[in-house]
């Protein structure tokens, strides 16, 4: 199976949408296709076997859009292109811009002439231009005034009849049919009004001008809406400069960042953007990562520290090698991962989907019946035409079709400026039906990495037992004995040097000093193997061992002198993060493969609601499907490593990581800090934004079964009450506004 990502021209609402997959679906060995009409992009699965490229571009061509494939944004991260020149998006909205002002300059011109005589006293007119006076003139004019109108609305009519021809009709159908309809009418009672000049009042060139004019507008209003909702994705690809500072053998040179490859030192001054992540190898900052990570607080680069392409140096002057370059950057794959979310349906959006699917035909039909309804009722033609038109025009599967994809834009750029990455739609809709959250604890709850925690000795000042501790473990490569040497140096502290060095596998180390005092540093198991009496330290070692620590006993000369314990210790965000979640009504559980008691400690210190011990990394995948076979719907949060088969279990993974370093394809949600804070706000994001999806079809729901019965005449048969197509057209413009406005208020809020 093969998946491709194509754009698709010409399309203007959720019929449009709607018929493209239906066409494409159809195709023999096309697994999925979905098409999203906020970014007109097309994702298609299919069997290389049964079926190809050009079948897919024919069948799209037949059913009336255009196709091409789709060029990922990505090229401007690599190459550093120029962002706003030749963008397409920018030269449509301005072309639309431009068609707009010129149709209104002849549609208010045209609605003053035409419904002046309306208003109590009437409007100054040339009396040439007089209805009861000179009929014929009156109605030439109109005629003058709205064919240009019709001409800068071209779109409407070359979309609207040529899907209609397909047999796939739009709104641009419903827009072509009610106004050409309002058109050749009135142009039929022009040529009458010499023989009657009460044909004069039977004028409709204002409705199909207005109409026109105003669908024109709401559809600028929608185009503008929509651009600032891919407004995310700009932004991250705004932040790669053009160039860089090289360093060569002969010196410094700018050059172009697309020339920038692996190995390559660039200076990065102060107030400049990194090019591409890398590490320092010379000079130290402090680093803005903000719009990567959503990390406020700027964070210090030293030698050897990895550095992310994108973010901006503060301070000093640094060094920095290139370790990744065009789509393996950071910055890339999150821009990649923003894409496919964006692309990517949400289950939420199926109802809209089927219902789009059938909306322009079945709004024709009621619009048809309607108006035959009316003329057996005894109405004119004139009232009938005016109830057709209406619900031609007022009907708005636009809002529809937007509803979802608007909103998880929004959503997920949003998110992505918190430092958190959506892989899908579907992601973000699952995220907000969770119940329980199964938190790792080494490295999601606690550090990742041990710290020496207490220093305890009878014997000596405790920084002379570190210092001492840390110049036998200086040699050995085991994590706590880098915890150790780690809090030496953090101390300031000077170490000794050591003529001979063993490490015992298992229990620990032992070394000579250049003084001559002999030091055992290790376990339990050494210090009994060397028949070292242990009774004084004895209670020390148990209450450690009980709170979850390694106690590291340090002897000398065969006599103990202390222990230096050292334990993962816990996040400082980690408790205020899991009541956060508790207070979302979560069920929260702790997974480890620690001993029950030092996780009883752990878990007990953050607050979780259960404790799951003495756990396999091969058997954490099955705790979570236990707990969905409980009925509970489940995230996993863990590092993204060696959490991989839980992340895929549950229904939603969550990798938790830090920067570059971050396991971007691990989880279906991706937190660039190490932060358990975020977790809490993955789900409150998630919420925001389907209460926002459900705000934004109900509105469209509900636009179109008040706003079509309205059309056909219902407050008519009440009050004698009869909608005017160009009142119609304003509210379909303003409905897809409304949803797209919706949607952008996700902007605004807080996570």
């Amino acid at each position: 199976m093969k998946e491709e990502t194509y754009l698709i021209e010409g399309m203007t609402c959720a019929s449009c949408s709607a018929a493209v997959e239906r066409v494409t679906r159809k195709l023999p060995g096309v697994e999925r296709s979905d098409v999203n009409l906020a970014t007109n992009r097309m994702v298609i699965c299919y069997d290389e076997t049964q079926v190809n490229p050009d079948k897919i571009k024919a069948k799209v061509e037949k059913a009336g859009f255009g196709i091409k494939e789709y060029e990922e944004p990505l090229k401007r991260v690599e190459k550093a292109l120029p962002r706003e020149e030749n963008d397409p998006e920018e030269a449509q909205i301005k072309d639309a811009k431009h068609r707009l002002i010129g149709a209104f300059v002849f549609a208010i011109p045209l609605f003053y002439i035409a419904m002046g005589h309306m208003v109590p006293g009437g409007t100054p007119l040339p009396e040439l231009l007089s209805m009861d006076k000179y009929p014929t003139n009156f109605a030439v004019i109109q005629l003058i005034l709205t064919i240009p109108v019709l001409y800068f609305g071209r779109s409407f009519y070359l979309k609207g009849f040529k899907t209609l021809l397909h047999g796939n009709p739009n709104m641009d159908s419903l827009v072509a049919i009610g106004t050409t309809s309002a058109f050749f009418y009135s142009l039929v009672m022009t040529f009458m009004i010499p023989l009657d000049m009460k044909y004069a009042h039977q004028l409709y060139y204002e409705s199909a001008a207005m109409v026109v004019a105003l669908v024109m507008f709401g559809k600028y209003l929608e185009k503008n809406s929509k651009k600032k909702t891919k407004g995310a994705i700009k932004k991250l690809m705004e932040l790669t400069p053009d160039t860089a500072i090289l360093k060569t053998t002969s010196g410094e040179r700018e050059v172009s960042v697309e020339e920038l490859s692996l190995g390559d030192i660039v200076i990065v001054k102060p107030g400049a953007r990194l090019p591409m992540d890398g590490r320092v190898v010379g000079g130290e900052s402090s680093v803005n990562e903000a719009m990567l990570t959503g990390e406020s607080v700027p964070v210090e680069k030293a030698l050897g520290d990895e550095v992310i392409g994108g973010s901006i140096n503060y301070n000093g002057v640094m060094e920095v090698e290139i370790t990744r370059t065009g789509a393996d950057t950071t910055l890339a794959k999150i821009i990649k991962m923003m894409e496919d979310a964006q692309g990517k349906k949400a289950p939420i959006s199926k109802i809209a989907d089927r219902v789009a699917g059938i909306f322009v035909p079945v709004v024709i039909t009621i619009a048809l019946v309607a108006a035959i309804v009316w003329l057996l009722m005894g109405q004119d033609i004139s009232f009938a035409l005016n109830v057709f038109v209406s619900v031609l025009v007022i009907a708005c599967p636009c809002a529809l079709g937007l509803a979802t994809p608007t909103a998880i834009m929004v959503g997920t750029g949003l998110g992505a400026s918190n430092g958190i990455l959506v892989r899908s739609g579907e992601a973000l809709e699952q995220a907000h039906k969770i119940d329980a959250i199964v938190l790792d604890k080494t490295g999601t709850i606690t550090e990742g990495k041990p710290k020496v925690t207490e220093i305890i000795s009878d014997k000596m000042e405790k920084r002379e037992l570190l210092r001492l501790a840390a110049s036998v473990e200086r040699a050995s490569e085991h994590p706590l004995a880098k915890a150790v040497v780690a809090e030496a140096e953090k101390e300031g502290l000077e170490l000794e040097k050591t003529e001979s060095f063993v490490s015992l596998t298992g229990m620990g180390v032992k070394a000579k000093l250049l003084y001559g005092s002999e030091l055992l540093v290790g376990s339990r198991r050494l210090f009994e193997e060397n028949k070292i009496d242990l009774t004084a330290y004895e209670a020390s070692m148990e209450r450690l061992s009980g709170m979850g620590q390694t106690p590291m006993l340090v002897a000398i000369d065969g006599e103990v002198a202390g222990i230096v314990s050292v334990a993962d210790v816990m996040k400082e965000t980690s408790r205020e993060a899991i009541e956060r979640m508790k207070s979302f009504g979560l069920k929260v559980y702790m997974l480890t493969g620690d001993n029950r008691k030092a996780a009883e400690y752990i878990g007990t210190q953050a607050g979780v609601d259960e404790i799951i011990a003495e756990v396999l990394p091969d058997d954490k995948a099955k705790v979570v499907e236990d707990l969905q076979n409980q009925g509970k719907r489940v995230m996993m949060v863990g590092d993204g490593i060696n959490d991989a088969p839980a992340l895929v279990q549950a229904d939603v993974g969550c990798a938790i990581g830090s920067g570059s370093d971050v396991a971007i394809d691990s989880g279906d949600i991706v937190l660039m800090k190490s932060d358990l804070r975020d977790v809490a706000k993955a789900i409150r994001l998630s919420r925001l934004t389907i209460t926002n999806i459900k705000q934004n079809l109900f509105w469209a729901f509900f636009y179109n079964s008040i706003g079509i019965p309205v059309a056909a005449g219902a407050l008519y048969l009440v009050n004698g009450m009869l909608l005017s197509p160009m009142i119609g057209g304003f509210a379909m413009s303003l409905s897809s506004v409304c949803v797209v406005t919706n949607a952008l208020r996700l902007r605004t809020k807080r996570l």
